[in-house]
């Protein structure tokens, strides 16, 4: 088993001018490939080294899959109403060491709408000015409402969040 990498104690921040969010999901039989800006995060680490919180915005209103008309269907309220809920949120609950990083728990909001969600988490390139921490979570969409026939939109969203972190 690879040891965990560990940060300094303390809140550390991503530098949102590097820090990136992407997903794929099923789409007509292929994956649909997008991207979408982290507007927000951060990452506080207990004295002990263990994870203590980890909260993360992202901006849905400016989501780019490559396709403007999909990126434009997105929008609709029947599947991210991003008009009226442009953003999605992230705060972990739980935290536990697994492998070489953690497995994180959290409530996940979006389209006004709360569910929880399970990942992973890593950090490398760690020094004592930054880190990157590179974050994995399978959402089920039908937990947020979003109801479009299967072969359609896929039922999973596989999401990763790479962030490059500093101490505050």
């Amino acid at each position: 088993m690879t040891a965990v990498r560990t940060l300094a104690a303390g809140v550390w921040r991503a530098d949102l001018t590097r820090s990136t969010a992407s997903f794929q999901v099923g789409n007509l039989g292929r994956k649909a490939h997008g991207t979408v800006p982290v507007t927000a995060g951060t990452v506080e680490i207990g004295t002990d080294g263990a994870l203590l919180a980890v909260h993360g915005t992202l901006d849905l209103g400016a989501i780019d899959t490559g396709n403007a008309k999909r990126d434009l269907d997105l929008r609709k309220p029947g599947l991210l109403d991003l008009d009226r809920h442009p953003t999605m949120r992230f705060t972990a609950t739980s935290a536990r060491v697994a492998g070489s990083g953690w497995q994180v728990t959290g409530t996940l909001t979006a389209r006004g709408a709360h569910t929880t969600i399970e990942g992973t988490a890593e950090l490398s390139s760690v020094d004592e000015r930054e880190a990157v921490l590179t974050a994995t979570a399978r959402l089920d969409r039908r937990t947020l409402g979003v109801r479009a026939p299967g072969f359609l939109i896929g039922r999973y969203v596989d999401i990763t969040v790479t962030a490059v972190i500093r101490p505050v």
